[in-house]
């Protein structure tokens, strides 16, 4: 029972792993797999089934099959080990270690001569040499032709053909299964180059545009941090240079008793105070979500992210006709379903959709890939406003509602209402609420 029990929970964190997995890791470990099954499949069909002619053949054709198998299955052992080191190379990620192929050579070196020594004592029947020849290079061919240029692989595979041929012709192969052994030879070299070149080359572009994702949102990001930097440089550069220079001021008037130092320290405390204004200011104005803004921003970043996105109702009344404070509270939920998109999810499209009804206007963001996508306010918020409990006290104090979900199997979607009634409050701000983690925190009021 616990035997049963193991292998259940395996299968379970199998499968749960699997599902982590984003779809560019998923095709990665698929074509990886399936290289390294090729090899087995070759090596227990067409390199196992032909070896049973030996056990009517004596002791002697009977060890070597037997050797030739061993000699194949570590062969395919040595392979799938060195697929992966092999697809890192290729991608130019880690470079691979030469000496890795030492024993593979030998091995086939080892095979090579085995099965020239079962066809001269006559060990392998007509139609089992051509299987044999077909399965020879497969597990060696697979990882190689990802180590050396088309060019050097197809010229090695016509050495190592030329040799096998060679062997077999001495030892008193007729001509039509030299034949049949050569036509073997092209088929399987053939078939190692176009099943492995161009799924390894495939991946590669793949994870090269996946990189240039990460690195455009980076840049984004970057830009944006140098953008708020250049504002509050404005905003306080000329401002502390004058208070530099008044309170230098200040302190000559004040050591020759001279009563102009005081009306020098007011005015250094009136730039100070408007200096604060002006950067709570900046901060408030690069914090508000103005939802036009935000709808084009999140557009942006999520097409620059290789995400379709589609924007519905935008344009019309429920958009440009609703109240500030409501496109404001509006802009907050774009800019954090955006967010939550690019960093827990793994979608291809992003549906964004306003719409107004008698009382409410009503915005859903809805997105793909929802096997992926941790919610908004999940186990990593800290409770300090961070995803959904950020959005839902800031909606809650306009009298709005949030709500959000997975929509059948593949799809998430957030939703947020917020009545046309609401209003700022007494001091012309929306109603305070925590704001997102990746913004920056504003100046504290002044009391």
């Amino acid at each position: 029972m616990k035997g049963l029990r193991g292998v259940i929970g395996r299968v379970r964190g199998w499968r749960r792993g699997w599902h982590e997995r984003s779809k560019l890791q998923r095709i990665d470990l698929y074509t990886r797999v399936t290289l390294c099954s090729v090899t087995w499949f070759f090596a227990v069909s067409w390199g196992l089934l032909p070896l049973g002619d030996a056990l009517d053949e004596g002791p002697v054709a009977l060890a070597l099959a037997g050797a030739f198998l061993a000699a194949n299955i570590a062969q395919s052992v040595l392979s799938n080990r060195n697929v992966a080191l092999a697809f890192d190379d290729y991608r130019g990620t880690t470079p691979f270690p030469p000496g890795r192929l030492r024993l593979p050579v030998v091995l086939q070196a080892l095979m090579t001569g085995l099965l020239v020594a079962l066809a001269a004592v006559g060990g392998v029947q007509e139609e089992g040499l051509v299987l044999l020849v077909l399965d020879l290079p497969v597990a060696f061919g697979i990882p190689y032709v990802l180590l050396v240029p088309v060019r050097t692989f197809l010229l090695h595979s016509a050495g190592f053909s030329a040799v096998v041929l060679a062997l077999l012709a001495a030892v008193g192969v007729p001509g039509g299964l030299l034949f049949g052994a050569f036509v073997s030879l092209v088929v399987v070299v053939l078939l190692v180059l176009v099943s492995a070149r161009p799924s390894v080359w495939s991946l590669s572009v793949m994870w090269q545009a996946e990189e240039a994702r990460d690195m455009q949102a980076r840049l984004a990001v970057a830009e944006e941090r140098l953008r708020f930097g250049r504002d509050m440089h404005d905003v306080l550069g000329r401002n502390l240079s004058v208070i530099a220079l008044k309170s230098e001021l200040a302190v000559e008037l004040a050591q020759r008793g001279n009563p102009a130092a005081m009306d020098q320290m007011v005015e250094v405390q009136r730039i100070a105070r408007a200096s604060q204004q002006e950067v709570r200011d900046v901060v408030r104005g690069y914090r508000e979500a103005d939802l036009p803004t935000e709808l084009m921003g999140a557009q942006g970043v999520l097409q620059a992210a290789g995400i379709t996105v589609s924007v519905e109702g935008a344009d019309g009344p429920a958009g440009i006709g609703a109240p500030a404070a409501v496109q404001a509270a509006l802009g907050w939920v774009v800019r954090e379903t955006a967010t939550n998109v690019l960093r827990h999810g793994d979608p291809r499209h992003c549906w964004i959709r306003l719409a107004r009804t008698r009382d409410a206007v009503v915005l859903e963001v809805e997105n793909d890939g929802a096997g992926a996508t941790r919610p908004l306010g999940g186990a990593d918020d800290d409770g300090g406003g961070s995803g959904l409990a950020g959005l839902r006290v800031r909606l809650g104090a306009l009298g709005g509602s949030l709500s959000a979900g997975a929509v059948g199997d593949d799809l998430f979607r957030v939703t947020a209402t917020v009545p046309l009634t609401a209003r700022p409050d007494t001091d012309g701000r929306p109603a305070p609420s925590p704001a997102p983690s990746a913004a920056p925190s504003v100046l504290p009021e002044e009391r």
